[in-house]
């Protein structure tokens, strides 16, 4: 049975942790399944810290937008796009992007997909429900669950997408077509993205597709249910990807928010627009030149929260990422050491979302 108390600070000396991730997890439920059953208070393996919130968002701007449009064309347009991305990749980590090649109507539909997966019956759903990262397609209620030091509100559905995608058969009815429609548009606008990024840095565009940042993709749906108590946990507590670079399509319903200097910053959807976000593996590569940025997900009980998260990395590769040698001088050394993705994943698998920063492990 899963214990529920909406004082965070209340002692109860029976409390067995372990025993209520354990039923949540054995339930295949998820945190929509705790919904459904009429819950009034959220269960305390959810309950965060009193001070979680932090300080609200009071920066007075927007995350920066680029317009994609005719940098295939015009060269002159092209360069100015890349030095964009260079001056905003440097400084926020994050960037929307307009133009960006993916119809409306799929990107409406990707999202619509995801909502009828997690909306379905859970008898249905829940035979994806795994923890087993082999598996191509995997359902499941935070990936850190036994790690982190307390539950997300928050259910996902993962598919890896490249370099070999799943049959269609082995992914769930409700947004198998659009699952594979819409990670083929995402891989291509990766590619241009990565391309940008090479010469952002002062490389060949082809430099880091060369070196297999754009092999894998992993698609991961998330399903925010409403909270009966949303000040009492996260939707995604606080944290920075791990990836290469990270393609986000969100709802409208909100709650997104990017640590910019000692503040946070509301993201608030753009209809059309993607967002997109350095991981902490190209922040490595590229010797700190770029920066992946903490962002967290903020609980509602008003909407479902529905985004669709696109990260490219090859979650097997064992092949060794360090500093990009030309990035690197005497007067600008490396400043991390080699590690593969794997083992870079590793880590963060053991770590789970605890707040603190994955690349403090290959920093040197």
């Amino acid at each position: 049975m899963i214990t529920s108390t909406s004082d965070p600070n209340t002692v109860e000396p029976d409390y067995d942790r372990l025993s209520e991730i354990k039923a949540f997890d054995e339930s295949k439920a998820g945190v929509k399944g705790l919904v459904d059953a009429g819950i009034s208070k959220i269960p305390r393996m959810f309950i965060e810290p009193p001070d979680i919130h932090g300080k609200g968002s009071s920066f007075d701007g927007r995350i920066p937008t680029l317009d994609l449009d005719g940098i295939d064309r015009d060269a002159t347009r092209r360069k100015r796009v890349s030095n964009e991305i260079k001056d905003v990749s440097e400084r926020w980590g994050f960037f929307q992007v307009v133009n960006h090649g993916i119809p409306l109507s799929i990107l409406d539909e990707m999202l619509n997909g995801a909502r009828r997966f997690f909306e379905q019956d859970n008898e249905e759903k829940k035979v994806f429900y795994t923890r087993d990262p082999s598996k191509p397609v995997t359902y499941y209620s935070n990936y850190h669950l036994y790690t982190s030091p307390a539950a997300n509100w928050r259910d996902s559905l993962s598919c890896l997408m490249a370099p070999i995608p799943p049959g269609s058969e082995k992914l769930p009815a409700p947004c198998r077509d659009i699952m594979m429609k819409y990670s083929d548009q995402v891989i291509c606008l990766g590619y241009t993205l990565f391309e940008l990024l090479s010469e952002a840095l002062g490389l060949h565009k082809n430099h880091l597709r060369d070196m297999g940042c754009a092999d894998g993709l992993s698609t991961v749906c998330h399903y925010y249910p409403k909270c009966p108590e949303p000040e009492l946990t996260m939707g995604t507590t606080k944290h920075a990807d791990f990836d290469f670079l990270t393609i986000l399509l969100q709802d409208q319903t909100g709650g997104l928010q990017i640590l910019h200097g000692e503040q946070w910053v509301d993201v608030p959807p753009i209809p059309g627009a993607l967002l997109v976000n350095v991981g902490d593996l190209l922040q490595l590569i590229s010797n700190d030149e770029f920066k992946s940025i903490e962002h967290r997900v903020l609980a509602n009980n008003k909407a479902p929260r529905v985004s669709v998260a696109c990260f490219f990395f090859l979650h097997s590769s064992t092949k060794l990422y360090g500093p990009i040698k030309e990035l690197v001088s005497q007067e600008n050394p490396p400043k991390y050491r080699e590690t593969t993705v794997k083992d870079f994943l590793q880590h963060f698998k053991l770590k789970g979302l605890d707040g603190s920063s994955k690349l403090s492990h290959p920093r040197l």
